[in-house]
């Protein structure tokens, strides 16, 4: 404890000198993310990143002496690979010793260690590096990390015991907590009653089918719907009108999809209250209250739209399923695990025109659906399994095609030809023609495994350097150009415009000429306030700091939203600047003036703020 030692110096040595931090190293900060991620090393000396690191490098020792004990071999494959059609789009590497010709980084090493179990290494193991090009979030980032195995001589169930036998003591060792046996879910069940293929079971909430009650009544929107579907949400119907329709807004955000949202209140006493209610009767809500299984104050919300293989309505209020429980507090706590199974094999793309594999083009179907491959492709399934841990995918994978000729003609119903196939995955095929083993496996999400352990949904406290959301690394500046002398070497010509450039940033268009590098950056303040007296003493401070900020060509958008039980308060800037660090500079002071205002406010706090990047291009007169 403090006081119990006294040291006495005789001298003191300055091993270094220091300059003022620009946040402060504390357990928490309101330090913006751009700031901390451009000082990262900085940022690591906060305790919360410090001991997620910790927590991260626990876990990979826990997971090699699992898998060594149970007779796993580590093994690294390659990271130049060959890109392939299928998956995500790759990242490429030119090759100078091959001008015109480039290597793929792998987004998993699945031929690599499919090939392992041909060559006899029967169970493979390594915690290794992928790459993904697409579109990023608070979950994903372009360089993320997988606990990739494989085992031959296996079944489904032999894989899926082995790994939640893993997944179980990691979860002991880490937290305490232990699991009981995973349920397993068809695809079809977990689709029809929660409306997603990763729900989280720690609460209820289970879709109805309300389809053959509502049709035929005159209501033009359920009448034309192919489904109409349902959830009960317990005791809501005593929030106000103006709260649910607010719920409105949500089932219609990009996130979740659906064209609207019905609702129907409960009231008790064979009474209800609906938005509907011109259209129906009590008798028809009571109808619907008795097949959702809903009590008297209870909340009723109904979708409806298309059926069929998408899912797409289903999809919508699974999520929106999500949501509700977020927002009633019913995913704060406690873990459970369970398999979805029995996945389609094939799902078709609208687009393309084809089907395409709904995991890989590498996994088994079920034997007993083969008679459907060429007549409905749609109703065969696939040897393919999920983990999903309180509604998070951690892992997945399948029981792998290992004969030649039945790679083949899943290659052939992919749309391949058989010369595609042969120069895309020539060297598995050949390998096939030696012999190889019945194997199956899957890969983890380590990075997601972290953040579930440490209970956080962004994986970035979990990597040490991680990107922002424009994939770009704030400490070290990259991506970034290249020498000419560089690009000759790989003989490579880019084809980058050299004119104006235009940007939307909140619906303005903002020209960017070439000779400046130029940055829209927009940051979102989240506010709560307890009553309007606080509200009107935020806004002032506001209005006082807009005119700050008009000076920087900038402009402030404030919006009032409703969320759960409380009053939100959304602020969005976008700045224009020079350069980052110009805007840095002159963003920042009024913005956190503004901040440390409003904190003085009784009744408004600040909550946590996010930052983003619209637009940020670098040009060369």
């Amino acid at each position: 404890p403090p006081g119990d030692i006294e040291i006495a110096p005789a001298t003191i040595v300055v091993l270094n000198k220091s300059k003022t931090p620009p946040f402060l190293i504390e357990t928490k900060t309101d330090a913006l993310e751009e700031i901390r991620m451009k000082y990262r090393y900085l940022d690591i000396r906060r305790d919360p990143v410090k001991n997620a690191l910790i927590l991260r490098a626990k876990m990979a020792q826990v997971v090699r002496n699992y898998l060594s004990a149970a007779k796993f071999v580590e093994v690294e494959t390659p990271v130049l690979m060959k890109s392939t059609p299928e998956g995500a789009r790759d990242f490429v590497v030119p090759s100078r010793m091959n001008p015109g010709q480039f290597y793929a980084l792998p987004q998993s090493p699945q031929t690599f260690k499919q090939i392992l179990m041909v060559a006899g290494i029967d169970r493979y193991f390594q915690i290794v590096k992928c790459f993904r090009d697409e579109e990023l979030r608070a979950d994903r980032q372009p360089e993320f990390t997988q606990i990739d195995c494989e085992m031959s001589f296996v079944n489904q169930e032999d894989v899926l015991t082995t790994f939640e036998n893993m997944i179980g003591a990691i979860f002991k060792e880490m937290i305490g907590h232990e699991f009981t046996k995973f349920e397993r879910m068809p695809y079809a069940v977990a689709m029809r009653d929660y409306g997603i293929d990763k729900p989280d079971l720690r609460y209820g909430m289970k879709l109805k089918d309300l389809t053959s009650i509502t049709n035929g009544k005159g209501f033009k929107v359920f009448d034309e719907a192919e489904l109409v579907v349902a959830i009960v949400c317990e005791g809501l119907a005593s929030w106000s009108n103006k709260k649910v329709k607010e719920l409105e807004k949500v089932a219609k955000s990009q996130f979740i999809g659906a064209t609207g949202l019905i609702w129907v209140k409960c009231k008790g006493n064979g009474k209800f209250q609906s938005s509907v209610s011109k259209f129906f009767k009590d008798s028809d809500f009571e109808e619907w209250a008795k097949i959702c299984e809903a009590k008297d104050g209870d909340l009723i919300c109904i979708m409806a739209g298309p059926d069929g293989p998408a899912h797409k309505t289903r999809e919508s209020m699974g999520k929106f399923r999500h949501e509700m429980g977020t927002r009633l507090g019913l995913r704060d706590k406690g873990f459970y695990g369970l398999w979805v199974v029995d996945f389609p094999l094939l799902e078709y793309d609208d687009d393309e025109k084809r089907w395409c594999a709904m995991h890989h083009p590498f996994t088994s179907p079920k034997p007993e659906d083969m008679k459907y491959v060429h007549s409905d492709p749609g109703k065969v399934r696939a040897n393919a399994y999920d983990m999903v841990i309180n509604g998070v995918e951690v892992g997945g994978g399948s029981i792998r095609i290992h004969d030649r000729e039945m790679q083949r003609k899943m290659f052939e119903l992919l749309g391949f030809s058989d010369e595609e196939a042969e120069e895309q995955f020539g060297f598995l095929m050949g390998a096939f023609e030696y012999g190889a083993p019945p194997h199956g496996g899957l890969a983890f999400g380590f990075d997601r495994l972290c953040s579930i352990l440490g209970g956080e949904t962004s994986i970035r406290n979990f990597i040490a350097f991680p990107k922002n959301k424009m994939g770009r690394d704030l400490m070290i500046d990259a991506p970034s150009e290249i020498s000419q002398k560089q690009l000759d070497e790989l003989s490579i010509q880019t084809n980058v415009k050299q004119d104006k450039k235009e940007a939307k940033s909140e619906g303005k268009m903002t020209t960017i000429t070439t000779g400046v590098e130029f940055n829209v950056i927009a940051r979102e303040w989240r506010l709560k306030w307890a009553d309007k007296d606080a509200l009107a003493k935020c806004q002032e401070v506001l209005n006082n700091v807009k005119s700050e900020l008009k000076g920087l060509s900038g402009k402030v958008k404030t919006e009032r939203v409703v969320c759960g039980s409380c009053n939100d308060f959304k602020v969005v800037t976008s700045v224009a600047a020079g350069s980052f660090g110009e805007w840095e500079k002159a963003a920042f002071a009024p913005e956190a003036k503004f901040l440390e205002a409003v904190k003085k406010i009784e009744g408004v706090s600040a909550v946590e703020t996010q930052t983003y990047t619209l637009m940020q291009v670098k040009e060369e007169i």
